[in-house]
């Protein structure tokens, strides 16, 4: 299963940007029982966490975006968003979505967005 993330991606620095991540119709039926979570490659560097919501709403998020960055979910569209505000240079990279099991990713890495943020 793969999982694969949408979403314009050029914008200035101080701008915002909302990307999503629809799961496919292989595994909606577990779209609510999973956790989720929004990863970031930034080029050169590997892939991290950025923020995650579990199954019951809790959220969490890296240093790096917290106040800046929010995950949430609409279980009817069984989708996942990371609504991006006062993007930083330092954002940029490809964005990743999974479900979390354990907290480690659950399914194979689809397509990531690629989020440029200028200065």
């Amino acid at each position: 299963v793969q999982l694969q993330a949408s979403g314009v991606g050029l914008v200035q620095a101080g701008g915002s940007l909302r990307i999503s991540c629809k799961a496919p119709r292989t595994i909606t039926s577990v779209f609510n029982s999973n956790d989720w979570g929004w990863y970031r490659q930034a080029p050169g560097k590997q892939r991290e966490l950025v923020a995650s919501i579990t199954n019951n709403g809790i959220l969490s998020s890296a240093d790096s975006v917290k106040g800046r960055f929010t995950i949430s979910k609409d279980s009817a569209r069984k989708t996942v968003y990371l609504q991006m505000n006062s993007l930083k240079p330092e954002d940029t990279g490809v964005y990743f979505c999974n479900a979390l099991r354990g907290g480690t990713p659950s399914y194979d890495w689809g397509r990531g967005t690629l989020v440029t943020v200028s200065s």
